[in-house]
């Protein structure tokens, strides 16, 4: 009869053995993927990395130049201009609830295309939500969400939330106001 049991533990062990070794070989798998999680589009519309890499650390911000009608602007990767918020400090946004909302803060490591040179430097900032947000010349970096295609500047002049806002140009300077929008703009704070 022991030599009955001890046949049934094998039986046993081999039965459980195979789920186990493909759930372990399907985790192995799983873990060694190089494949990029889907986007959910929801930080892509501002140019942000995905929702599911912006409280990461290491992720970057494409950042580049483009002309428009009142002079050359910093854009993003998908060229929509970047803003600077006059009441900004170099170390700390006060653009955060649903003024963010309106502002979107331009997250993780700014980086430019190769070969191309800006006359002041990049930086980042800790947001109050523990974010990285990429800075320029000290400012912390915006899209708006009025700008909804590449080159437009209608945040650029804006007085809302307490200060103006500025379209980022490559050597420092304002922009000549070009939004025709008046401060509040219905934002509702």
């Amino acid at each position: 009869m022991a030599g009955k049991q001890v046949h049934w533990h094998q039986v046993r062990r081999q039965l459980w053995a195979a789920p186990v070794l493909a759930g372990a070989a399907a985790l192995i798998a799983a873990c060694g993927s190089s494949a990029s999680p889907p986007s959910t589009g929801a930080g892509n519309q501002a140019g942000n990395p995905p929702a599911s890499q912006q409280g990461n650390n290491a992720s970057t911000a494409m950042i580049t130049t483009k002309s428009v009608k009142s002079g050359t602007v910093l854009t993003n990767a998908s060229g929509h201009t970047l803003y600077w918020f006059a009441i900004d400090t170099p170390t700390k946004s006060n653009c955060n609830g649903s003024c963010a909302g309106f502002w979107p803060p331009v997250l993780g490591k700014p980086v430019a295309p190769s070969g191309m040179s800006l006359p002041h430097g990049f930086g980042t900032i800790t947001r109050s939500d523990g974010k990285v947000q990429a800075t320029y010349d000290g400012h912390p970096l915006y899209t708006y969400v009025s700008d909804t295609a590449a080159g437009q500047v209608k945040g650029n002049g804006l007085n809302l939330s307490g200060g103006k806002w500025w379209a980022m140009t490559p050597t420092g300077s304002k922009l000549t106001a070009t939004s025709t929008s008046s401060g509040g703009g219905g934002f509702g704070y």
